[in-house]
Formats: structure tokens, sequence, C-alpha cells
């Protein structure tokens, strides 16, 4: 019986003959003609995406946060000195971290498809501080930004809602 590994191999390597048999048969011009028309078309898609300036700052000093955090954190890891409870503390930490950036992700996904609104959204521990990228600042709007991150949640939530235009 043939092992996963094996499995993949064989799979690999039958695909990069295939491309490769496929390559050496193909003319240079068809090769030429096809990176041209895919060229062409690249040019004529071009997507302008807009980001508050404010979400893309506090979005890069998140990042900045938690990578310095993730980096101790797997010092703390490969370190021979370290006791068993300091590396299972460490490792504990880096799965919330990990869980953290999965929710705060399909949060601002959720406020995005609902509201069609752009958020930034930071949880630490029981508080979520969500920021909005919006003119408009309006009390019910956060009352139901609130009560859509809350549904979420088993447990209650400190969640507060800034607006920044």
């Amino acid at each position: 019986m043939i092992n996963k590994q094996g499995l993949w191999f064989v799979t690999l390597f039958s695909l990069i003959l295939v491309l490769g048999i496929y390559y050496v048969t193909v003319k240079d011009d068809d090769l030429l003609a096809l990176a041209a028309s895919n060229t062409a078309q690249n040019e004529k898609e071009v997507v302008e995406t807009t980001e508050s300036s404010v979400l893309v700052s506090l979005r890069i000093k998140e990042e900045e946060e938690l990578l310095a955090e993730m980096e101790s954190l797997q010092t703390i890891l490969l370190d021979n000195t370290a006791s068993l409870q300091e590396k299972n503390d460490a490792y504990n930490s880096l799965q919330t971290l990990n869980t953290n950036k999965g929710r705060e992700e399909s949060l601002e996904k959720k406020i995005k498809e609902k509201y069609q609104l752009d958020a930034f959204i930071k949880i630490k521990n029981e508080q979520i501080s969500v920021t909005i990228a919006g003119k408009e600042h309006n009390s019910s709007l956060a009352n139901n930004i609130i009560r859509s991150i809350q549904e979420e949640y088993e447990s209650q939530m400190y969640i507060v809602v800034k607006f920044q235009g």
C-alpha cells in the first residue's frame, strides 16, 4: 500500500511532468502571444481600494505589537532553560493570540458585509475595541454593531465602538 507522502510525490511529479511536456511542445510564438494578452488584461484591471489612513495605521501598529509579542513567546518556547510551566503558558498565549486574530478578522468581515463599513477590531481579554471609518457618528448604529458582535460570544464582553472620520 502506498503512503500519503508517496502519493503526494507521485501526484506532484506527474503534474511537473505534464507541465514540462506542455512547455516543450508549445511554440514560442504562442507563449509570447499568451504573455502579451495576459499583460493587456492586467493593465485593464486596475482596481483602486481606499481605506482610512487611521485604520491602516491602527492595523500596522497592531501587527507590530502582535509580532513582537509572538516573537517573545517563541523565544520562551525555544529556550532550553525555561521550565515546562513557562513553555506551556507561552504556548497557550500563542494559541490565544492566533484565535483572537482570527476572530478579529471574522468580526471585521461581518461588519463589512452587514453594515458596509470599514472597521478595525482589537480583542484583548474580555474587551473588544471597534474603530469604524466613517463620517456618520450614529449611536443606534453603534448599538447595532455592539449587538452583532456580542452575538458571537456566549459570555458578556465589554465592547467599545469609536468612529474615526
